[in-house]
């Protein structure tokens, strides 16, 4: 054999070589070490805001009525990002928002039959409770 042939040779054998112990080793991720695990702090999954929609004088709950929780994602580089949540209330008149962000955010609730409803609210406390009070509209004759 020349030596051409036996380099060739060679270069298939150790190709060859790691292209079956590649897939080997992909399978087997090493073990995560303790300074990972104390990386970045997951956020709480019990963070929610509970927003409270009752209406009238006697203050009943509205059910099914849509609440959007509207905030800006403030960036560095790239223009701000508007974002914008829609939850629907339950039975008693109760909506709760996943992963509400910190910060200054507008809720507006809109029900049938109800005058719409929107403010600004700071939210401080990622399970704080906010109640929300919608009225009739005047009765056109």
């Amino acid at each position: 054999m020349t030596n051409f042939s036996r380099i060739l040779l060679a270069g298939f054998c150790l190709a060859a070589a790691l292209f079956l112990t590649g897939p080997v080793t992909a399978q087997n991720p090493p073990a995560p070490s303790s300074d990972a695990k104390q990386g970045a702090p997951r956020p709480d999954p019990q963070s929610r805001i509970t927003i409270e929609v009752t209406g009238g004088e006697k203050e009943t709950p509205v059910e099914n009525a849509s609440v959007y929780v509207k905030y800006v994602e403030e960036r560095k580089l790239r223009k701000d990002k508007k974002l914008e949540l829609n939850v629907k209330t339950n039975r008693d008149g109760v909506a709760h928002v996943p992963d509400a962000p910190l910060g200054r955010v507008l809720i507006q609730v809109v029900a049938e039959g109800w005058h719409a409803y929107g403010r600004w609210f700071d939210i401080t406390d990622p399970k704080q409770t906010i109640k929300v009070r919608l009225e009739r509209p005047p009765k056109w004759y």
